[in-house]
């Protein structure tokens, strides 16, 4: 009898330190997990309509300047960089400079961004064009719905993005 009693504390125990243990497990991952709050500020939702050709519409996701610019008919393209809403073609990049971190700012006649730093120049697809930025300017992470641009989600048009540069 008192064998039987010992396999039925036996066992009691090691369920109840099984129950015990999986909870603390629990309540370890929610400690560590990022508060909702926290996520909904790395997600920005600009609406694309009220962007004008030409003109640079500039925002901010995660406290970083971006910009958006809606190119002009005139204006080259590059598939590479391109967003394409509807009809519409547009840069999405980092308003960063690649190379030393200045803000670049953007001449409408000549269609670049210029950083004033070490004279780094940026066609309007954000690809360097001269002087010491190593690399084109980064395209954010988005996904585009409609004319509703979402900034800090990968969405389709993005991992396309994506994919093309990794092939090159």
């Amino acid at each position: 009898m008192s064998c039987k009693r010992r396999d039925f504390l036996g066992i009691s125990f090691a369920s109840f330190s099984a129950v015990g243990g999986l909870f603390t497990l629990i309540g370890i991952k929610k400690n560590f997990d990022p508060l909702p709050s926290v996520i909904a500020s790395g997600i920005t939702h600009v609406d694309l309509s009220k962007c004008k050709a030409g003109v640079l519409f500039e925002t901010e996701w995660q406290k970083k300047p971006i910009f958006i610019l809606k190119h002009l008919p005139s204006m080259k393209t590059n598939p590479n960089r391109d967003v394409i809403v509807g009809k519409d073609v547009y840069t999405i990049v980092i308003g960063i400079c690649t190379h030393l971190g200045c803000i670049p700012s953007y001449n409408p006649i000549k269609e670049e961004f210029l950083c004033a730093c070490h004279g780094g120049i940026f066609n309007a697809n954000g690809i360097n064009i001269f002087g010491p930025p190593p690399k084109p300017l980064v395209i954010p992470p988005f996904k585009i719905e409609g004319e509703k641009l979402t900034l800090g989600v990968e969405g389709e048009q993005y991992k396309k993005l994506m994919s093309i540069k990794e092939n090159q």
